[in-house]
């Protein structure tokens, strides 16, 4: 008896399920949800050329230590590269002598070799771009990874960073609600269109750029965005290369397969 009712309430909670679910669906499909501010509103990211694009892409030395700089001065107040070593910036082109000289600029936290006591020293080349302490609310994100941590990752960089402005007219009248709190910024390339970080990158010649190049808001948005592709990807090259060398053996090994089957069947075929 007590099997029969257990049966008869296991089928009682499927049909309830099923019926549930099949109510959800066909609401689902035909009452559409009502628009939201952020659906309306969210753009997709701008087109971002880079060199580093494509599967023939290479990193511009030049384009990545100035990014570098725009990094250096302006976002590393807030964001940390913890996964990046100071002697990585190597394959930005930097010498030892400079390495040297921008990991000093850093204080990480080490052992004394004499003592084992840890405490604070000058970086070295060895080290790791120590954690940021940031002082505000929130908690800023590590950029060593983001163009791998977002969709259109280097495309999102840049739009965010230049997607700055004042909150439309139109979505105010139409979702009142939605208007931008105090101590937020208005970026519809931001998931929520508000987020608390304000425009980092806030005038032309914000950063001074040793190449001579012009030092544009765009300039240094992209100039940033190509670095953080570099810090997600350092090896990036070495990946293009390896897949057009196994491309080209595995073209190889199919003609030099496809040759000996004829080669080998060839007389088998005549009898």
């Amino acid at each position: 008896m007590i099997r029969i009712l257990s049966l008869l309430v296991g089928a009682f909670f499927t049909v309830v399920l099923a019926w549930s679910f099949g109510v959800g669906a066909y609401t689902a499909a035909t009452e559409p949800h009502a628009p939201t501010a952020e659906k309306v509103f969210h753009l997709k990211p701008k087109e971002l050329d880079l060199p580093s694009n494509g599967p023939f892409g290479k990193f511009d030395r030049q384009q990545l230590q100035r990014g570098f700089k725009v990094y250096e001065e302006v976002c590393a107040a807030c964001h940390s590269i913890k996964h990046v070593a100071f002697r990585d910036l190597a394959a930005l082109g930097y010498n030892e002598a400079e390495i040297k000289a921008i990991a000093a600029k850093s204080t990480v936290a080490g052992k004394d070799p004499l003592t084992g006591e840890v405490k604070d020293r000058p970086g070295l080349p060895s080290d790791y771009f120590p954690p940021v302490v940031y002082a505000g609310l929130g908690h800023p994100p590590d950029l060593s990874l983001i163009t791998k941590a977002r969709h259109d990752g280097p495309a999102y960089v840049y739009s965010l960073l230049t997607g700055y402005q004042e909150q439309p007219a139109e979505l105010l009248k139409r979702f009142p609600e939605a208007k931008t709190g105090d101590g937020l910024h208005y970026n519809p390339y931001f998931a929520n269109l508000n987020l608390a970080m304000p425009a980092p990158i806030v005038s032309d010649g914000q950063v001074t750029y040793s190449d001579g190049t012009k030092a544009t808001v765009d300039q240094m948005s992209k100039d940033v965005s190509a670095f953080l592709v570099w810090t997600a990807e350092p090896k990036l090259e070495n990946r293009h290369q390896t897949g057009f060398w196994w491309i080209g053996f595995l073209i190889f090994a199919t003609v030099l397969g496809y040759m000996a089957y004829r080669n080998v069947w060839a007389e088998k075929k005549g009898h």
